[in-house]
């Protein structure tokens, strides 16, 4: 029975905080988003890795990584051209994104 009442306890408050505080602290925090690129097809012994503003690109043979670091970068141009970043941008709005840079 006492763990069942510690159970419906909200714990901001055991912890000093109020609930007014977080969501306070969650409003103000920005939406991050970024892309992730793995390339599994690498043979020739060479890490390969690729930061951009919004993405990173790990591994993958040399013309992979390529296609990664295209990709990557176009869909950044069509975002821009949009005018929205990443995180901005939708789930169906990204696939649509990738999938004309990708042609």
């Amino acid at each position: 029975m006492i763990a069942r009442a510690a159970a419906n306890i909200p714990l901001s408050p055991l912890f000093g905080f109020s609930d007014e505080a977080n969501v306070k602290a969650s409003n103000s925090q920005k939406r991050k988003a970024a892309l992730l690129g793995l390339g599994l097809d690498n043979e020739d012994g060479h890490t390969r890795i690729t930061r951009g503003e919004n993405f990173v690109l790990y591994g993958g043979s040399q013309d992979t990584h390529a296609v990664m670091q295209e990709t990557a970068i176009k869909v950044n141009e069509q975002l821009a051209k949009r005018g929205k970043r990443l995180e901005d941008a939708s789930p169906q709005e990204l696939r649509d994104i990738i999938h004309d840079v990708r042609g």
